[in-house]
């Protein structure tokens, strides 16, 4: 695991590690090809530069990210908005985290993109990329 997320994990109340060193370990487990960094202070994972998949504490509990996630059309993740096309669920305990859901919206994620790398490029417009 990317020492800087084991960091940021092991900063977490022991209910929240648990989540983050789960959601970590599946990452890293189905995303051998990505890079992952500490980036806007939470972990995220990228494939070519376009952030894929992240976790973050909020009020709710632990948010897991898919940048693209608002069109792998699956009932569980919560798409909030329409100018992005993220989508999320929130954690409060590691029991919660069905794993061989987690392994489906990963192989989707390396599947279905929107080219956040070059948004700002794009003056806000996404495109799709696979």
């Amino acid at each position: 695991m990317n020492l800087e997320i084991q960091a940021y994990n092991d900063r977490q109340v022991t209910v929240d590690k648990e989540i983050c060193d789960l959601l970590a370990k599946q990452i890293d487990s189905e995303m051998k090809e990505a890079e992952s960094k500490i980036w806007h202070a939470h972990p995220v994972w990228f494939l070519d530069g376009n952030p894929i998949v992240g976790y973050s504490k909020q009020k709710a509990g632990l948010r897991l990210m898919f940048w693209s996630g608002a069109s792998f059309e699956e009932e569980r993740l919560n798409v909030t908005g329409k100018k992005f096309k993220d989508a999320s669920i929130f954690y409060t305990t590691s029991e919660q985290i069905n794993t061989k859901d987690l392994r489906r919206w990963l192989k989707k994620s390396k599947a279905i993109q929107w080219d956040y790398k070059n948004i700002m490029k794009r003056k806000g417009r996404l495109e799709r990329l696979q």
